[in-house]
């Protein structure tokens, strides 16, 4: 993924986040990541797997295709 979609699905995850009220330490317990990771994640500044991508839509309780810029 480009730096560009990096940092789109980044603020549409955290925009998801922040509708359901939780916290980036919250989410990122969920999905069993860190929470440093999960915030990086958010500010677009590193890949991830598309298990960690699965871990969050579920989570969040959102459809892929609202995170996803393509």
């Amino acid at each position: 993924m480009t730096a560009k979609e990096l940092k789109q699905i980044g603020r549409n995850i955290k925009a998801a986040r922040e509708a359901k009220g939780m916290t980036q330490a919250v989410v990122a317990k969920k999905c069993r990541i860190t929470t440093n990771y999960y915030a990086r994640i958010e500010r677009g500044e590193c890949q991830f797997t598309f298990t960690v991508l699965r871990r969050l839509v579920r989570t969040l309780d959102i459809s892929s295709s609202q995170v996803l810029p393509f």
